[in-house]
């Protein structure tokens, strides 16, 4: 679990999530080097003390991290690299905090999802099909057709989540 406030880990999780939010906004996907990079400094972080979080503690923050957002993926709400980002996030954080950026990145993509529904004009169309998601979960193949313009780059979210996090919040 994070200390209240670690600067290091603040920067490394603003850092790797706001460039990989930004490569999203841009090219619609988070790239492996990127997810694989944040890791990698998670790993070597906790590896030489250099933060709260213990070499155990980021190997199970990525686990968690993996397992909280890959539902998201399976039914084909989230892309393979916001799971892998949650993932490698989680090393920076660990298993404390990653739960909470979970959540944080929950609300914040609620938020997202409204602005891009109201920019598109679909916030009714959005509605009725988050609706007809809530009373028959089946229908997410529908729903979520690339021909319904209804997909959004999510890392932004997932950024403020585990920036939130971060922070102590």
């Amino acid at each position: 679990m994070l200390k209240a406030f670690e600067p290091l880990v603040v920067g490394a999780v603003a850092a790797g999530g706001a460039s990989s939010a930004a490569i999203d906004l841009r090219v619609r996907r988070v790239p492996n080097p990127m997810t694989l990079g944040i890791t990698m400094i998670g790993l070597t972080l906790a590896a030489l003390h250099a933060t709260s979080v213990t070499l155990a503690g980021a190997l199970a923050g990525l686990a968690i991290g993996f397992a909280l957002m890959l539902p998201g993926h399976v039914i084909g709400a989230t892309g393979a690299g916001d799971v892998k980002l949650m993932a490698a996030l989680g090393t920076l954080l660990g298993p404390g905090s990653i739960g909470r950026a979970f959540v944080y990145t929950a609300i914040a993509g609620g938020v997202l999802a409204l602005i891009v529904a109201l920019r598109r004009r679909r916030m009714s169309v959005t509605l009725e099909r988050t609706a007809a998601l809530l009373s028959a979960p089946g229908v997410a193949a529908e729903i979520e057709h690339p021909r319904e313009d209804n997909r959004f780059a999510y890392a932004p979210a997932i950024a403020v989540g585990a920036l939130a996090a971060a922070l102590g919040f």
